[in-house]
């Protein structure tokens, strides 16, 4: 019920993004036909992106909480990736057609008109674009969104373009030095690019499962603080992301002496700290593994019946070695 409200929520707040940027882009165009500036029709451009960005969104936060099916027993949360991904193509795309107006207007010379109701249009636009964002990406990392958090740095990204946008139009209104506006265009053009480029690296990396050393460390600094002697090893650690649902899996090494039940509940006891201390819904794939005789010299049980080596050091987990494919030992 927690999980559909949220859903619902994150739909909602899309769909003002989405009615925001409809009238934005509408107040951005009229304020470049008035001016005539390549600099406000950069700011244009971006906005059309923010549009089809936002109902991209929308469709990707529909189709993300859908329930798992036969079809996708994961569910459907990667789209989220694939959308931002488009997103951040379509960032770069709108960033080379601004450098291509702007070096087109380098070569045969532009006339700016009407700069003062321009400069008024565009700052009002930069005002309600930066309120927008923060608001999303407050909400997005409450609710674990990907598509609020891409969509509210998208939208801050837009508006500190166009606060350049209205610095260069004061300064091209007072010196009537008119090719400022267009190196300005040329100058947010690559930064566009630049961001379009860093929302497509972090899709893919989502997309693609790219280990997350951060997250691995905080999994391995809170399992320390709970350590039990009995859990002699963790490794073969994993994470997933599906939207706002991780997917760990990992394998912890157990006495191979204990039975099937008290092995069962030393696993159920690692999850539930890692789902106590972890605020995303998260499943679990927990192989069980047996301790070998090289286990001996890191295992920490006291009056162990079937010690083979003493005991060496305790080796403390970090994010590096709890993903390690093998079993650790004194020598790794």
């Amino acid at each position: 019920m927690e999980k559909s409200k949220q859903q619902n929520s994150s739909i909602a707040f899309q769909k003002w993004i989405a009615a925001v940027g409809i009238l934005l882009f509408v107040g951005k165009i009229i304020a470049w036909k008035m001016t005539n500036s390549d600099s406000v029709f950069s700011d244009a451009m971006e906005s059309i992106v923010n549009i089809v960005s936002a109902f991209m969104g929308l469709y990707a936060l529909y189709l993300g909480g859908k329930p798992r099916d036969d079809n996708h027993p994961y569910g459907h949360g990667k789209v989220e990736f694939v959308t931002s991904a488009i997103e951040g193509s379509l960032i770069s795309i709108a960033g080379l057609m601004i450098i291509y107006e702007g070096c087109n207007s380098l070569l045969t010379g532009k006339i700016l008109n009407k700069l003062d109701w321009g400069i008024w249009i565009i700052a009002t636009t930069a005002i309600a674009n930066y309120v927008l964002g923060y608001v999303s990406i407050r909400i997005g990392k409450r609710q674990n969104s990907v598509v609020l958090i891409s969509s509210g740095r998208h939208l801050q990204s837009d508006t500190f373009t166009t606060l350049g946008v209205v610095v260069s139009l004061v300064i091209v209104y007072f010196t009537q030095i008119f090719w400022i506006d267009s190196v300005v265009a040329l100058f947010f053009g690559v930064y566009i690019i630049t961001v379009g480029y860093k929302i497509v690296r972090r899709s893919l990396s989502g997309i693609m499962d790219e280990a997350d050393p951060a997250m691995l460390g905080r999994l391995a600094e809170f399992l320390n603080q709970n350590r039990k002697s009995e859990w002699i090893d963790v490794h073969n650690m994993k994470i997933q992301q599906f939207g706002s649902r991780l997917h760990i899996d990992a394998h912890i090494t157990l006495p191979w002496y204990f039975d099937l039940r008290t092995a069962h509940n030393e696993m159920e006891e690692m999850i539930r700290i890692i789902v106590e201390n972890t605020e995303r819904v998260v499943e679990f794939n927990f192989h069980m593994d047996d301790c070998k005789p090289t286990s001996c010299p890191i295992c920490q049980i006291e009056n162990c019946p079937v010690r083979q080596h003493e005991f060496v050091k305790k080796i403390e987990w970090t994010g590096e070695n709890i993903s390690q494919p093998d079993k650790q030992t004194v020598d790794n």
